[in-house]
């Protein structure tokens, strides 16, 4: 019984002792984390972890969204140049800004803010709003040249088809410049790639829907045009619309709906330009009603020829209807196309 009784003497004053043990460590460990600073990860001026954006790197050309605050003389959008700088209004020089993550370029920012004694403390947001390296741009003969967000691998089709397709002048290629993602997708050494349009969308052969890649710049030229003046009852500019085949002099005419019945048909000629003449063109002679009547080949016109039909009733000089045919046709080129 007695040895009982010190056993739970013992057990009691074990556990007392424990738990005043537990209190003492507690204790402690509280004052130390009230004595002690908490140590936060190192926030940029953005207030975001630099770890936090290492994906979004700013290239030439990429268009910046730069915020500071309280300074609505900076607070706007940027394009970095080729070069990869910004140029800001207030900092005397371009501050350097490709191969660095929005972070950096707010933390280099604010330094040279505060270096010049514009701001003494700078709060900054800066965003990459349109980035080269994830868009893909589309221009020449679309219906809505311009820069598309392009976060993938994609295809030619699609990309026009974000063009609204291509336009009434539109050439039958399409040449495809690679960017950096592109030429290592596709393991190419060739960072220019043409694609025959016209087999493309008559026969949708998948072999020449490419795939496209963000950075890649996509165009498509724009066909020549041939002007066709003087006696003819629609002068105007006509699209060659199959540059593969171009337009003959025969296609030409029924374009420009025939020559009137006072036109001169023997003596109509090609004006093409020719920087090597005095006047800049040169003239090569055709005879209408013997291309017409076959008994003579029907002649290739080239992109910017001008076929010129003299009129009988005219009364002026031959060279001043060739100057007079050569401003009609310029004026056509200007003031819109038929």
């Amino acid at each position: 019984m007695y040895g009982h009784s010190v056993l739970q003497a013992v057990r009691s004053g074990l556990a007392i002792g424990l738990v005043v043990a537990l209190c003492i460590a507690a204790v402690a460990q509280s004052s130390t984390v009230n004595l002690l600073p908490t140590v936060q990860p190192r926030a940029n001026s953005t207030g975001a972890s630099r770890d936090s954006d290492t994906d979004s790197v700013i290239s030439p050309d990429d268009v910046l969204d730069i915020y500071v605050m309280d300074v609505a003389e900076l607070s706007r959008q940027y394009r970095v140049s080729p070069t990869g700088k910004v140029v800001l209004p207030l900092l005397p020089d371009p501050l350097e800004a490709a191969g660095m993550t929005p972070s950096e370029f707010s933390d280099a920012l604010s330094q040279q803010l505060q270096d010049n004694g514009l701001v003494t403390t700078p709060h900054i947001v800066v965003t990459i709003s349109n980035s080269r390296l994830k868009s893909v741009s589309i221009t020449g003969a679309v219906k809505m040249p311009q820069i598309y967000p392009m976060f993938g691998r994609t295809t030619l089709l699609d990309v026009l088809s974000q063009a609204q397709g291509l336009s009434d002048d539109a050439s039958n290629v399409a040449v495809i410049s690679r960017g950096d993602i592109g030429a290592q997708a596709t393991n190419s050494t060739e960072r220019v790639q043409t694609v025959n349009l016209k087999k493309l969308l008559e026969s949708g052969d998948p072999t020449y829907n490419i795939a496209i890649y963000p950075g890649d710049r996509v165009t498509v030229p724009h066909s020549g045009v041939v002007y066709v003046v003087g006696a003819v009852h629609k002068p105007g500019g006509f699209v060659i619309r199959a540059p593969d085949n171009g337009m003959t002099v025969i296609q030409a005419i029924a374009m420009a709906e025939d020559a009137k019945s006072t036109a001169v048909r023997s003596k109509a000629m090609i004006i093409r330009a020719d920087a090597s003449q005095p006047n800049g063109h040169m003239r090569v002679p055709l005879n209408l009603d013997l291309i017409l009547a076959g008994k003579q080949p029907d002649v290739l016109l080239l992109a910017d020829d001008i076929l010129f039909v003299p009129d009988s009733a005219a009364k002026r000089a031959l060279q001043r209807s060739v100057e007079a045919a050569v401003q009609v046709a310029s004026g056509i080129a200007i003031y819109g196309r038929y």
